[in-house]
């Protein structure tokens, strides 16, 4: 294990932490209600961020289930067309 063979320096330890700052975080206001909020975070008072609803604390705000997502993305495969395409032409003999 690595020792070192002597002690560090009072100034040399300044001079390195020099560079610890605590720095103000950016703030902007609130398009919707006018709020001060943290930059690129949704607003914590209306749930509004860039002029939509991104939060349940907003009116507007539309919850999509996770349901509906998985039905989206497996209509997508190779397989699910095939499917609709043979759906598709059964009905056309049907109606014929």
């Amino acid at each position: 294990m690595a020792v070192p063979k002597k002690r560090t320096g009072a100034s040399a330890q300044a001079k390195r932490r020099a560079n610890w700052k605590a720095i103000k975080p950016t703030t902007t206001t609130c398009k919707n209600c006018g709020a001060t909020v943290l930059t690129h975070t949704v607003c914590t008072e209306c749930g509004y961020y860039k002029g939509k609803a991104a939060s349940i604390k907003s009116p507007d705000y539309v919850e999509t289930s996770s349901e509906e997502k998985k039905s989206t993305k497996k209509a997508s495969t190779k397989k699910a067309k095939k499917e609709v395409e043979a759906s598709a032409e059964s009905e056309e003999k049907t109606e014929e």
